[in-house]
């Protein structure tokens, strides 16, 4: 019944990620043989991209940018959350994101947390 095997390579991937892909439209019931067979596969799944595919690195700013360009988002938006002069000194890489600003951002905007929280380059030394 559980007909799941190892991930070797991208055929077995394929192949796992067609398996996965009719759960989403009846999700098996918790606890039922359908439902541990779509944990398994998930978990080979996460696995296999996590070792064979490299994640790009995150620009938290360049995130922002992209939800104000491409997200109907905007920096005037931005200022609500966080205060308009650090809505600008963040997008101009003058002063860098707080926990405070990221879960604000995350929640209003619906955007990861983990996209806002990596390191990225300022135009200048923040004191």
């Amino acid at each position: 019944m559980m007909d799941v095997r190892p991930l070797h390579n991208e055929q077995d991937y394929n192949w796992a990620i067609g398996e996965v892909t009719r759960y989403f439209e009846a999700q098996p019931a918790v606890g039922t043989p359908e439902s541990d067979r779509f944990e398994v596969l998930t978990t080979l799944i996460r696995e296999y991209e996590d070792t064979h595919y490299e994640m790009p690195h995150v620009d938290p700013v360049q995130v922002l940018e992209f939800a104000i360009e491409s997200m109907g988002k905007t920096q005037a938006g931005l200022s609500e959350l966080i205060g308009r002069n650090r809505a600008s000194e963040i997008l101009n890489r003058i002063r860098p994101l707080t926990l405070d600003m990221i879960r604000k951002i995350s929640a209003e905007w619906n955007i990861p947390i983990e996209l806002l929280t990596p390191q990225y380059a300022m135009a200048r030394a923040y004191a």
